[in-house]
């Protein structure tokens, strides 16, 4: 297939790091919360070996953060999640889907709260703000709405810890996985969490100060330049060998938490204010399809993205790539739980693949 081209407009937003991230050569884009997303640098493959070896600077300014305010915060956050959020603390965040009467899935971000009355949330791609200002309307909840005028930057790699700490000082080594401190850069306080889009280890710096935007992406690659830093941007191959989930591709507003595996991330018989909680309970154990991998030894060629068997779709491909790490060719796919009740395995095109749980244990595939 041809390249296509992107065309980008105002409803295409820039981010304030978009000059830098085209003076370092992007060659791809997607398009995020409205947002430019940039994809790759030089090729899947090249940019996910130099992931996992050394350390990279992301723009994700796409993931916006939904400041929800006011006497009534707390009550609106713990409407649109099914889990328990009393046990939140400050500077802390928590993984969340957040679901609606139904028990779907309207996206599945970050919650961080500050108090009880200011929350942000962290989003995938969907309209969350839309969703959650129709709520508060709804129910005449005193709460503020709004997109926070808030810039992610993501540092993501084995040497993320290194040079994060050359910037914002060793008090980064302290800070623990999903939680955040406020640190300093200018003069300017910024929250800084050990979080990030991948299994490499890394942290988010939540730009507060447009200002300091191009200052602080300047800093980073002028203290990273013994630690080999470059540009880069969520890799397809490194997030799903790590069974991390992206929202719009691997599940949608269709499925509910339980097909996704998303059940630790619940609290189905808490006593909370929860809009999908009765819709949750009902269909615990009843759904029809549940996502998991399935592991080829080579590329397959998949009809419109369907597994069938015997001319029956058992299975629905969400997302597919080849590993170059583990010589694999991985699948999330939504399968029929009948199907999977009797086979641990299906053949596709002449090629068997192992079905496996999510995430991946390669010491079990390979």
């Amino acid at each position: 297939m041809a390249d296509k081209i992107l065309s980008i407009s105002r409803r295409t937003r820039k981010t304030p790091f978009t000059p830098r991230v085209e003076a370092a050569g992007v060659k791809g884009y997607t398009v995020y919360n409205h947002m430019l997303l940039p994809t790759y640098f030089n090729t899947n493959e090249a940019d996910y070996w130099h992931l996992c070896q050394d350390v990279q600077v992301w723009d994700v300014s796409c993931e916006r953060q939904i400041e929800v305010s006011g006497p009534d915060s707390e009550r609106l956050i713990q409407l649109m999640t099914p889990r328990d959020i009393s046990r939140a603390v400050i500077g802390q965040g928590l993984y969340a889907p957040l679901c609606d009467e139904y028990g779907l899935l309207i996206n599945d971000p970050i919650l961080i709260k500050f108090s009880t009355d200011r929350w942000w949330v962290s989003i995938a791609d969907s309209d969350v703000r839309l969703w959650a200002r129709g709520i508060a309307y709804g129910l005449g909840l005193d709460v503020q709405v709004r997109e926070a005028d808030i810039w992610p930057l993501a540092v993501q790699g084995p040497k993320a810890e290194e040079l994060v700490s050359r910037v914002f000082g060793d008090e980064v080594r302290s800070i623990r996985f999903f939680r955040s401190k406020m640190l300093e850069f200018r003069g300017t306080a910024m929250m800084v969490m050990r979080s990030g889009y991948s299994k490499q280890g890394g942290f988010e710096i939540y730009l507060n100060d447009l200002q300091l935007a191009l200052p602080l992406w300047d800093e980073l690659f002028n203290q990273g330049a013994d630690l080999n830093v470059r540009a880069g941007g969520p890799n397809l191959i490194e997030r799903i060998e790590s069974g991390l989930l992206s929202y719009g591709n691997d599940m949608n507003f269709t499925h509910n938490p339980f097909e996704c595996g998303l059940d630790h991330y619940m609290d189905i018989d808490a006593d909370i204010d929860c809009m999908s909680l009765q819709a949750l309970r009902a269909i615990r154990g009843k759904h029809v399809h549940q996502l998991v991998g399935i592991v080829f030894d080579a590329v397959v060629e998949f009809n419109d993205f369907k597994i069938e068997v015997d001319g029956v779709q058992v299975g629905d491909v969400r997302s597919q790539v080849w590993s170059p790490g583990h010589l694999k060719f991985l699948t999330l796919v939504m399968m029929k739980r009948d199907f999977l009740a009797s086979n641990d395995s299906v053949t596709v095109g002449g090629k068997l693949g192992n079905i496996v749980d999510l995430p991946f244990t390669f010491d079990a595939v390979s």
